[in-house]
């Protein structure tokens, strides 16, 4: 029986479909571009192959394109009969997932992780911020994330994917030492995987690195295709540090030509959480925001977004909405807030409306509520900085520029945070 690259047994006979699979399940877990296109080709090889089906399925879920997930789910949950039970059980599992049916994939697919961990389309579901750990809810999830990973080491040693996961685990708990050497071996494996160069751009961040992060990164996003996963989110790295720079006009570009919600091709949510994010830090660091451009994301969260449930988009459509004085839009968050995470939210939430008002101590109330716990609402910490930053700039309004600076010296001391918001001491 002919193998994936973890060694795991393929029920197709096709060298071709296999060798396909391969490379569209390599882009996948890369976040690059040519993942369908890949995985279509296994299926042109090979109609019958159930598992290039599912991974089709799961490239389309996580491009923002659910709809045209249940096809190839379809297909490949009707070939499962002919199937190894291994393979059977990644259908079932991840389907559910596909389905948007997470808090009952979750147990399912970490005991399959548990038992077969170089199921490389299941393990992959539990890494990174965006995963069912890093969205789950729970507090300890980011020691949780690591603990993941760590499991997983013995049975995946020198792998490039791997490599970039752990590290990025080890880095959301301060590991960063460790950190920057699983990802530069990672990349000297994979260099163009648009996720490993993701994950040494957020080492940058937590660094304090911003000119060397810029550098990097610049030149690889001018090459990275539209398409890619990540596009957006390597895009709203390079407007943050262009922005931190002092380099206004290449922030405005990034916002307009790969952050724009009708512009970008990335998932709906990258494109709401990174849009939100860089306007919110451009007003931070004192630059004008007009309202319109306020008012296009919070369009974008209502129509994409409608319905609470995700915590990370929640609070990010919260910040677009309140910037925008989308006042019942906002309140439908507050009152609708669900899962692990509801309370965060809500208090973030009801933060950011107070922000948008000028009740600076409203905002300072709510945000010190959340701040030992806000890593339920899950991104990683260099997304939810906005948290730390937004109590700063709330403090600084209430004359407190001294406490404000000291905050953020405590809690991201290595990190470039001294231009982050306009006229903090340091």
């Amino acid at each position: 029986m002919l193998e994936d690259r973890y060694d795991s047994p393929l029920s197709t006979r096709s060298d071709a479909a296999r060798d396909a699979y391969v490379r569209g399940v390599d882009l996948l877990i890369g976040g690059d571009a040519g993942v369908e296109a890949a995985l279509e080709t296994a299926i042109g090889h090979d109609e019958g192959f159930a598992m290039a089906h599912l991974a089709l399925a799961r490239a389309k879920q996580g491009l923002g394109k659910a709809a045209e997930a249940k096809g190839p789910l379809a297909r490949a949950r009707a070939l499962a009969g002919g199937l190894t039970s291994r393979e059977a059980a990644q259908i079932d599992a991840l389907g559910l997932l596909i389905e948007g049916r997470g808090a009952e994939a979750c147990p399912r697919l970490r005991a399959h992780a548990a038992e077969h961990p170089r199921d490389v389309l299941v393990a992959q579901t539990c890494t990174s911020v965006f995963g069912l750990i890093g969205f789950s809810g729970q507090a300890g999830r980011e020691a949780e994330q690591l603990a993941f990973t760590t499991m997983l080491a013995p049975h995946y040693g020198d792998d490039w994917w791997f490599l970039c996961q752990h590290a990025f685990a080890e880095m959301e708990v301060g590991r960063l030492e460790p950190a920057r050497r699983d990802i530069d071996r990672s990349l000297e494996l994979r260099p163009t995987a648009a996720h490993g160069v993701h994950v040494k751009a957020h080492l940058h961040y937590e660094c304090g690195e911003t000119r060397a992060g810029l550098a990097d990164l610049a030149a690889y996003h001018r090459g990275l295709d539209r398409t890619a996963q990540l596009h957006c989110h390597v895009s709203w790295h390079v407007g943050l540090w262009a922005l931190e720079t002092g380099d206004l006009a290449t922030m405005w570009r990034v916002m307009d030509e790969d952050l724009d919600p009708a512009r970008s091709t990335s998932p709906p949510l990258n494109v709401l959480t990174d849009a939100a994010a860089l306007l919110a830090r451009a007003e931070l660091h004192g630059v004008a925001v007009p309202p319109e451009r306020w008012a296009t994301v919070s369009a974008f969260a209502a129509a994409r977004f409608p319905e609470p449930g995700i915590a990370f988009a929640d609070v990010h459509a919260a910040l677009a909405h309140a910037m925008a004085g989308e006042g019942e839009a906002l309140a439908r968050i507050v009152r609708d807030a669900r899962g692990p995470a509801a309370p965060v939210v809500r208090a973030l939430a009801e933060g950011f409306g107070d922000y948008a008002r000028g009740d600076w101590a409203g905002a300072v109330a709510r945000f010190t509520g959340v701040m030992a716990e806000h890593e339920r609402i899950g991104g990683s910490r260099a997304q939810r900085d906005l948290v730390e930053h937004a109590l700063a700039g709330a403090l600084l309004r209430l004359g407190r520029g001294e406490e404000a600076a000291r905050l953020l010296a405590m809690r991201r001391p290595r990190t470039d945070w001294t231009g982050a918001v306009a006229g903090l001491p340091h």
